[in-house]
């Protein structure tokens, strides 16, 4: 069984490609979860809106979004509904059966709500602010995906989570994705990027051992930082290994033989 994630760049510029790449393997992976981004989406149609987009940075240089209430119904609204059908609709137009949920359908993703943040201003100063209604996966329950798998169904799912106290909360996709992979015991994580995978001293680099990865995510740019931190937490946490690629090609899964993008295992 595998856990891929696609961001939304890599997503909407290549739908097509990435939901055929999955529909071509379903039958022979063990089970797919396809967990997506969104984000350019969610800030266009939240500026349609009148809705400005906010950003902010961590101390760890980790770039998020800033999601208030006004945001959060853009964010649910874009991601379970539009982004999501369209996934859903697309690879089943391919030939498989795919079913779209979010994480608080389950409840799959509990999440708990930061109810303060520390953020590094544009002057580079320290600075703790309302947290918003953004979460931090506590728990991963697969009772739901693991049935829908099961019965041979590709699983598609929005970083949408669950509150603790029963709020919808907006999730980093990545760390969805790596949760549901861990709680899953998935043989593979798949992270697809518009990017053939993590450079390093401009050098893309191939194959890494976890502690190699955890090194390596503290000295590179944002973004990408994440996704190396999680591979390799991943790998340590039990999944055989971790791959970020490039998912803008017409078969972004092509990755899962090795033969491109970084290796973590």
């Amino acid at each position: 069984m595998i856990v891929v994630k696609a961001g939304g760049r890599a997503l909407l510029s290549n739908i097509t490609g990435i939901a055929n790449s999955i529909a071509s393997r379903a039958k022979t992976l063990g089970g797919i979860v396809f967990v997506h981004g969104g984000g350019d989406l969610v800030s266009e149609y939240s500026s349609r809106l009148g809705i400005e987009p906010k950003f902010v940075t961590s101390p760890t240089g980790i770039r998020s979004r800033y999601t208030d209430l006004d945001e959060l119904e853009v964010y649910v609204m874009v991601m379970c509904g539009k982004i999501n059908k369209e996934v859903v609709s697309a690879i089943n137009r391919f030939g498989a059966n795919s079913v779209g949920i979010s994480g608080i359908d389950g409840p799959t993703l509990l999440a708990e709500r930061k109810k303060k943040i520390v953020i590094v201003d544009e002057r580079g100063r320290k600075r703790v602010i309302e947290g918003g209604y953004t979460g931090q996966i506590v728990s991963v329950k697969t009772g739901l995906v693991s049935r829908l798998l099961e019965e041979g169904y590709v699983v598609v799912v929005a970083p949408v989570a669950t509150g603790t106290e029963g709020e919808a909360l907006n999730v980093d996709g990545d760390s969805a994705a790596a949760a549901i992979a861990v709680e899953l015991r998935a043989e593979r994580l798949l992270f697809l990027t518009d990017v053939e995978g993590v450079y390093y001293e401009d050098r893309l680099l191939g194959t890494l051992n976890p502690d190699q990865g955890l090194e390596i995510a503290s000295k590179i740019g944002p973004g990408m930082n994440r996704k190396l931190m999680l591979a390799a937490r991943a790998v340590k946490s039990g999944v055989a290994s971790a791959i970020i690629s490039n998912g803008t090609i017409p078969d972004p899964l092509s990755a899962l033989d090795g033969s491109r993008g970084t290796l973590v295992r």
